[in-house]
């Protein structure tokens, strides 16, 4: 800061108090004034206008020095509160009974009976006068600078869901709020002895009134959901009354995440779409599971994806001997291992390999390095229109690497192998599916190997939130940039759940897991994806088809409509988990899978893209391709 503007800021700072103590003298002098003339009952002729003049002075004299005290005067007006009003009653208070105090002391000692003979009555009419002028002048230019400055912000209308301790604090961070002009409609509650009685001067509406008298007649409203223990399902249904009818929902942070009890305004958020489509906190059995990974090795693969990531994250928690990671991904690998200094404890060695799966020699050697005694096998190429297109690379790093990992888990005697299939395994209408299924197919196979003690064990989910290659992210994306938002089909569906609980499935899972099981998750409701597309524009405060255009692009190759988690002739047994189901699956021998990859492995380095999608179709009968060009392999095969 220059001097100059130093000089600037304070003297205007100083300014602006000065001239607040002159406006609180010369309501001293008016306040006086009146007290005197109401208690000569405004006979003017009664009055001795030099010792009203002295009395006056000795007055405005003593009030100067309570002000100066108390800094009554120092407070920003537009500011006031409740606070300076007591500060000013002292100030008044000090002033009034000094008056009486010192006036008494000089009469007694010195004389002056005409100017010092101050009359009781009239110093408290001064003093009821000078306080009331003095807090209600502040208060009214308090309320006339909100009420100005209110014309140039924007205006929000806010509905909190709500009434107790939580939703008063979130009425108060709003009213406190200077960078907008927040107009609270009413507090939303489910309990019928607050509904219609009024809090704090806000009124207690019931849902169905509100949506009635707010919802739709009110552009850019929110609502604020203030219930801190509310359950995930219970969110997720009043969000989505809300955002069908094109409303932004917001929500407060953890309690854990305020300070001192209370949270700011930037702490509240709007809802996220994952908030919306994950489910309640899933119970895990945390013992089990760390008798099974404390002390031992893990090697996980993938390592560096949203899946692998995850899996590595939520291991760490359970303090294995050795962590060992494996990804080709060198920058997401690194981002990985940057991220993790410093959480790993001190007892957790962790490993990280940059290595292709489909590698023997390389896979070959960490095997021998390391020694695991479990290993998370995620490692995967996922997206479906680009396996559609590359066959090699699918079949290469999907069935090939597997096959590879999972012999080499065989010969080293690693303990437990989990593999993380896809649903899109399931009845498969792509490349990529089709692989996953090969690799289910492969794994399984390998426990009907006499003298083997590894123990195969594939794990079936659907999308997860914000992985890479979900919509979500691409969604996001496309809002960012003003649109259009992109959904293949009006009429497509996808089961979803969150990255963490997919993990911890899968971790419970390996659990369990005795050899030969394909785990199948419970994935909740299926969800159309244009009715996310529309929740993620709401959220984000714009209006479907007016700020945000939503457009129909078409199937995409090998895309379904609907996602499946069983095969047509597959059925379920239950497990201790409510969550965790096994599917009863057909595995071949692995003589015919040993067989039937070796082909597939020779076609890789001789055969086109129909040859060897046409090998896929003949080791998985009901693999019938959807919108994709090896939808002719299918009609060949039929005739």
């Amino acid at each position: 800061m220059t001097k100059s503007s130093f000089i600037r800021k304070y003297s205007n700072r100083f300014l602006s108090r000065w001239l607040v103590l002159v406006f609180d003298s010369l309501i001293v002098i008016f306040s006086f004034s009146i007290a005197t003339l109401l208690r000569m009952n405004f006979q003017l002729m009664e009055i001795d206008f030099s010792v009203f003049a002295s009395q006056l002075i000795f007055v405005l004299g003593l009030r100067l020095l309570a002000f100066l005290y108390f800094q009554s005067y120092a407070g920003i007006i537009r500011h006031t509160s409740i606070e300076d009003a007591i500060l000013i009653l002292k100030a008044v208070f000090t002033g009034s009974f000094g008056a009486v105090l010192v006036s008494a002391v000089i009469r007694n000692t010195l004389g002056f009976e005409h100017v010092f003979n101050l009359s009781a009555s009239i110093l408290i009419i001064d003093f009821f006068i000078c306080l009331f002028w003095m807090v209600i002048l502040r208060f009214f230019v308090k309320s006339f600078y909100e009420s100005f400055i209110n014309q140039f912000k924007p205006t929000i209308g806010v509905l909190i869901y709500g009434a107790g301790y939580t939703g008063m604090l979130t009425k108060n961070v709003f009213q406190t709020d200077r960078s907008t002009n927040y107009k609270i409609f009413g507090f939303i509650d489910d309990n019928e002895s607050k509904i219609g009685k009024t809090i704090e001067g806000i009124k207690v509406y019931s849902l169905p009134e509100v949506l009635d008298k707010f919802v739709g007649s009110n552009d850019g409203m929110e609502v604020i959901m203030a219930i801190n223990n509310m359950s995930a399902k219970s969110k997720r249904k009043i969000s989505d009354i809300f955002l069908d009818r094109g409303v932004v929902v917001k929500a407060l942070p953890p309690v854990d995440k305020w300070v001192e009890g209370e949270f700011a305004m930037n702490q509240i958020h709007n809802v996220k779409i994952e908030d919306l489509l994950g489910r309640e906190v899933i119970q895990m059995n945390n013992k089990r599971i760390g008798e099974e990974i404390s002390g031992k090795v893990i090697l996980v693969t993938g390592a560096a994806g949203s899946i692998g990531s995850e899996i590595v994250r939520q291991l760490i928690a359970y303090f294995p001997a050795k962590l060992v990671l494996v990804d080709q991904a060198e920058s997401a690998l690194y981002d990985l291992e940057y991220e993790l200094a410093g959480k790993v404890p001190t007892n957790v060695q962790l490993i990280v390999n940059v290595a292709d799966v489909s590698d023997t020699r390389r896979v070959s050697k960490i095997f021998k390095n390391h020694r695991p005694d479990i290993i998370f096998h995620a490692a995967a190429y996922k997206h479906v229109p680009l396996m559609e297109n590359n066959p090699y690379e699918a079949i290469k790093t999907n069935v090939i690497g597997t096959r590879i990992l999972s012999e080499l888990a065989a010969e080293v005697g690693v303990e437990k192998f989990v593999m993380v299939s896809t649903d899109k395994a399931v009845n498969p209408t792509n490349v990529m599916g089709a692989t996953k299924r090969l690799a289910e197919m492969y794994t399984q196979s390998m426990n009907q190997l006499e003298g083997v003690k590894t123990k195969f064990i594939a794990t079936r989910f659907g999308n997860v939130l914000g992985s890479n290659g979900s919509v979500i992210p691409l969604f996001k994306k496309q809002i960012e940039r003003g649109g259009p938002v992109t959904v293949t089909h009006p009429e497509i569906t996808r089961y979803f759940m969150t990255i963490p609980e997919a993990c911890e499935l899968v971790l419970e899972a390996a659990t369990m897991g005795q050899g030969g099981e394909v785990f199948v998750f419970d994935m909740g409701e299926s969800v159309k994806i244009i009715d996310l597309a529309k929740k993620m524009i709401t959220l984000s405060g714009l209006r479907v088809d007016k700020d945000i255009e939503i457009r129909y692009t078409g199937l995409r190759p090998g895309e379904k409509l609907y996602e499946e988690l069983l095969n047509n002739d597959e059925n379920t047994l239950p497990t201790h988990h409510p969550k965790i189901l096994i599917a009863e699956v057909n595995t071949p021998s692995y003589a015919y899978m040993e067989v039937a990859t070796n082909d597939l492995n020779h076609l890789l380095s001789s055969g086109t893209n129909n040859s060897i999608v046409a090998k896929i179709k003949e080791i998985i009968p009901e693999y019938k391709s959807n919108n994709s060009v090896f939808e002719t392999l299918d009609k060949k095969s039929s005739k």
